[in-house]
């Protein structure tokens, strides 16, 4: 792992700690024969879903398609929402949109906050995927056809 990233990720930690903050965020499942990409950032161990947090008078569509350009290299066709969560772990109220999308090209250009990036098999999930992102997965594998409202 990257040390500045990892030093900037444990100060906003401490942030988080003093100011409650309420945040939101945009993951993506990017699936393609049975597989999804996932993403290793420099400054956490697990794999997680792509994404990150919407900025100030963003709208979620455009977060998911500036996340995706950024952590992947991804342009992205039609999404579809798969859910809306709550997370407050780490002192934050945070809560996070998830799409899905079938139809993207992917050219690999990163942030820089991204380490490494892969598909995977979805009955064929790395060791060291993130339990929300493994919940997520599940959710989309599994299909219910309305989108969920729940805890990270």
């Amino acid at each position: 792992m990257r040390l500045p990233a990892r030093l900037l990720h444990c100060l906003n930690r401490l942030r988080w700690r003093l100011v409650r903050p309420i945040t939101v965020g945009v993951r993506l499942i990017l699936a393609k024969d049975s597989s999804v990409l996932l993403v290793r950032h420099t400054y956490l161990p697990q794999w997680y879903l792509p994404g990150g947090g919407v900025k100030r008078g963003e709208p979620l569509e455009k977060a998911a398609r500036r996340e995706a350009a950024e952590e992947v290299g991804a342009a992205l066709g039609d999404l579809r929402l798969l859910g809306v969560y709550s997370n407050f772990y780490e002192h934050k109220s945070d809560h996070i949109v998830v799409f899905t999308c079938t139809e993207f090209t992917a050219s690999g250009d990163t942030d820089g906050e991204i380490e490494t990036w892969r598909f995977f098999g979805v009955a064929d999930l790395p060791e060291g995927v993130s339990p929300g992102t493994g919940r997520r997965i599940r959710e989309y594998v599994e299909g219910g056809g309305a989108p969920v409202v729940g805890p990270w």
